[in-house]
């Protein structure tokens, strides 16, 4: 069947460029971010890792992972997980964000992760730099840019001031949020993209109903690249999903080509 067998299967690598409104950037950064890998009985390994060839194959400078690495608490192969998430470290410096499904209170609500203890491990096996409330600046080409995580929204771990605790105003700055409602929170901060997934770009979207997965509050960050207050948010639709179903909303490969 098409919305099961075909579609989730199907991902498309997208291309956006980005222009910030700063100076440091003249030469560009190629960004890749996946996010929603969503691991499960229906998303396989065999998913993630062609994602993640695809992603490489872009010749990405710095990869960012936007949170969901499992769906549930049923046990995965972790050493087989990690060995995809080091064919992207080989490749770039990777930072992730959590996301709601990668423990904390929304998720042990729901019979998942009770904490992110299991998805921590994961990463740091993977060689994947986890931006969990803080940042960390990568040089690319000799510009200075700095990528900011802040915890999900719905774990109830964020702490706004650890986050952006080095983050000036004038660093070109790149945050890794996993759900696009965060913005609102963080609208005094100094940021100019953030990255974000959770959505699934609406996971179905369906002729004149529109997209029937939305589970964010803000209806108009649903998927794309948008402009807010000022600064740019991108959503990507995501890898994996709920249920193992999409329709009309291909899983999504992202490279980000950002400059000044």
């Amino acid at each position: 069947m098409y919305a099961f067998g075909l579609e989730p299967n199907w991902l498309e690598r997208t291309y956006h460029r980005v222009k910030l409104p700063c100076d440091n950037l003249p030469s560009g950064v190629r960004i890749l971010q996946l996010s929603d890998f969503h691991a499960s009985s229906v998303v396989p390994f065999s998913l993630i890792e062609n994602s993640v060839e695809l992603g490489v194959e872009a010749k990405p400078d710095v990869i960012c992972l936007t949170g969901d690495f499992v769906t549930d608490a049923t046990p995965f192969d972790e050493v087989e997980y990690a060995r995809i998430l080091r064919r992207l470290s080989s490749a770039a410096p990777v930072f992730a964000s959590l996301g709601n499904h990668d423990g904390g209170r929304w998720s042990a609500s729901i019979g998942g992760l009770k904490d992110s203890s299991v998805i921590r491990s994961l990463l740091r096996d993977g060689n994947v730099s986890l931006l969990h409330n803080r940042s960390e600046v990568v040089r690319v080409r000799d510009q200075a840019i700095r990528f900011a995580g802040a915890a999900d929204l719905w774990s109830e771990r964020m702490d706004v001031d650890l986050a952006f605790a080095d983050v000036l105003p004038e660093d070109p700055t790149i945050l890794l949020a996993h759900n696009p409602d965060t913005k609102d929170l963080l609208a005094d901060r100094p940021w100019n993209l953030m990255l974000s997934g959770h959505t699934h770009g609406g996971q179905v979207v369906l002729p004149f109903l529109g997209e029937r997965f939305v589970p964010v509050r803000d209806k108009r960050f649903i998927a794309g690249l948008k402009q807010w207050n000022g600064r740019q948010v991108y959503v990507t639709r995501g890898v994996g999903s709920i249920r193992g179903v999409r329709v009309n909303c291909r899983p999504e490969v992202t490279i980000l080509d950002v400059s000044s």
